[in-house]
């Protein structure tokens, strides 16, 4: 489990550019800088408070453990294409997915002693989930023009974080049938995204 926490994220990344070749824009940022917020969330720990089995244990999975470490990196990429810090082919799955290779280094020396399958398995599974299917959504929107279904799509990017974290709560509440069903329904624009890149 713990060679899987570490060795998930970068083999995804590799396998993943091996079907369309390439190199992503500002890579160097995406390595730098996720290597820097995972030290500091290493030294600083968590955000929020983990207590209890309802809406905070949700939170807490939200922020610190699934979500957060996906969103930041959109974000900040997201401003580098604005203030055109980067040049070149733009792909946001790529730069998240380089982004998260430190994060999961360092959080496999944190998570390593405690041999929890749901930190170790399920939560890279949720960080490639998020890493690309919401860049999925997002070029879908950016390639389309009816209103109606980017109204769709926009949901799609909103609901996936939201059902990542309820995955963990869900786990961690021994709930795993509804675990494992959500688990699926995040992988699936993943999985898409992937079978578009084969063709």
């Amino acid at each position: 489990m713990v060679a899987f926490c570490l060795l998930w994220v970068p083999l995804f990344y590799l396998f993943r550019t091996s079907l369309s070749g390439g190199n992503t824009s500002g890579s160097v940022w995406a390595l730098l800088l996720g290597s820097i917020t995972a030290l500091l969330q290493f030294l600083l720990g968590n955000l929020v408070s983990t207590g209890g089995f309802g809406f905070s244990r949700w939170l807490f999975g939200f922020v610190d453990i699934v979500c957060l470490p996906v969103i930041i990196p959109l974000l900040v990429y997201a401003l580098l294409i604005f203030t055109r810090g980067v040049s070149g082919n733009v792909d946001f799955a790529n730069f998240a997915m380089l982004w998260l290779i430190p994060v999961a280094a360092v959080r496999t020396i944190g998570w390593s002693q405690l041999r929890d399958p749901i930190l170790l398995v399920i939560i890279p599974l949720l960080w490639t989930a998020l890493a690309i299917g919401i860049p999925f959504f997002i070029n879908l929107i950016l390639n389309n023009f009816r209103w109606y279904t980017n109204i769709f799509y926009i949901f799609c990017i909103v609901f996936l974080p939201f059902s990542a974290a309820f995955v963990y709560w869900a786990f961690f509440s021994q709930h795993v049938i509804l675990g494992l069903l959500m688990l699926l329904l995040t992988q699936i624009p993943l999985g898409i995204s992937l079978a578009i890149r084969t063709t």
